[in-house]
């Protein structure tokens, strides 16, 4: 399983998150995407094999630039993905 950890420029509010979860979950068979304004990242775990050119394409629309680019691997615990 795959952990990608974007960072993102440009979200300001809830709102924004839910914009960028939406992008990226429309694209891709995630197990979880979370989207954070404070801490100005997105947290991506799914079995893809995915580059940040993918990522770029699929927020491109939404206006919002990726600042970095993390991929790692994801560690399951008890009833959550880490």
């Amino acid at each position: 399983m795959n952990k990608y950890i974007l960072g993102i420029d440009g979200m300001a509010c809830g709102m924004c998150e839910m914009h960028v979860e939406d992008a990226i979950s429309k694209n891709i068979k995630a197990k979880k995407v979370k989207a954070s304004h404070i801490k100005n990242n997105v947290v991506v775990i799914t079995e893809e094999n995915l580059g940040e050119e993918d990522f770029k394409r699929m927020l491109d629309p939404t206006g919002y630039i990726i600042t970095s680019f993390e991929r790692t691997v994801a560690v399951k615990k008890l009833f959550w993905w880490r």
